[in-house]
């Protein structure tokens, strides 16, 4: 927004302030408003999950907030970006909705809101995108029919939402994952000549997550809730949608797919058709490592991040 009122102020001065700032009142906000976040429960069924109880819970509530100002404010904004703004923070709400209520909502209910938000997602983004995906590394271009490109993005967005969130689970890990996977879609960006403005977004993004790290790192002082993860799922496929083609989440987003995703698959089979997979695999796969191969939660973090580091490294050199 300060770049249209400050047409002749240097930008990447604008940026560079927007950035410090962003950083720095995640840092502040989350510290001086700490008191005010309701306090986790702990989670019998996870490794370690009781751990947990008593730290402030729901802090994406605040470093997304922060996100959302910092762009509004520093970031050049158009009708599209503001939509994937209101719905980063739709997501949010409901996921810190659930993380203050004393009941917690159903799958059912939250999968309905994640639905209705990924429709939206996938609307704004053909409205103002088309229906074209370029697979770079091949040299092909597609045109896709809107139907097919509409349920294509709802899946993605659903999915996105639901395995960060699932993966958040051990201290700094989700945080880091998501970090690395959008640092890797900014370089995508940025090597096809995409949305410059957009990616100024993800910088910001990252920011803001780096300063929940700061809290967040092991042993944590508070937690993102379900406020923070399901706003960096939906964040991370608008993301990938921005690359214009949405298949580039598995091998930017594996990790994450993997940690979170196979419990997603596992329950579903059995809950829907009595299939039974990985009988012998604790679920989210970083209860698995902690606890049968018994990982700290810095090695967890580290290897984790270092596979995705490595997936990543070598999707940009292909492409």
């Amino acid at each position: 927004m300060l770049a249209y009122f400050m047409p002749d102020f240097n930008y990447g001065i604008i940026t560079f302030i927007g950035t410090m700032l962003a950083f720095s009142m995640t840092c502040f906000l989350l510290h001086k408003c700490k008191g005010f976040l309701p306090a986790d429960q702990g989670r019998e069924f996870a490794h370690d999950g009781k751990l947990s109880a008593g730290k402030p819970r729901g802090a994406g509530f605040i470093f997304i907030l922060v996100f959302a100002v910092a762009y509004l404010l520093f970031g050049r904004l158009n009708i599209e970006r503001i939509i994937y703004v209101v719905l980063i923070i739709a997501s949010m709400l409901t996921g810190y909705l659930d993380d203050c209520a004393k009941n917690p909502w159903s799958e059912y209910k939250k999968g309905l809101l994640d639905l209705l938000i990924a429709v939206m997602v996938a609307i704004t983004y053909i409205n103002f995108n088309g229906c074209g995906l370029e697979f770079s590394a091949l040299g092909i271009s597609v045109e896709l029919n809107p139907i097919v490109l509409g349920l294509l993005i709802v899946i993605l967005v659903w999915t996105s939402i639901n395995v960060t969130n699932c993966a958040d689970g051990v201290d700094g890990l989700s945080g880091t994952l998501t970090i690395i996977s959008l640092a890797t879609i900014y370089l995508l960006i940025g090597l096809q000549e995409g949305d410059a403005d957009f990616s100024y977004s993800i910088l910001l993004f990252i920011v803001c997550i780096l300063g929940y790290l700061w809290y967040n790192a092991t042993p944590s002082r508070m937690l993102m809730g379900d406020a923070g993860s399901r706003a960096m799922g939906i964040f991370i496929a608008i993301a990938i949608l921005k690359t214009d083609n949405p298949f580039m989440y598995i091998p930017v987003a594996f990790v994450l797919l993997m940690d979170g995703g196979l419990g997603l698959v596992k329950v579903a089979l059995l809950r829907f058709l009595k299939i039974r997979i990985l009988t012998n695999v604790r679920l989210p796969l970083h209860d698995h490592v902690r606890k049968v191969w018994e990982w700290s939660n810095t090695q967890t973090v580290f290897r984790f991040s270092i596979i995705q580091i490595i997936i990543s490294m070598a999707l940009i050199y292909a492409l």
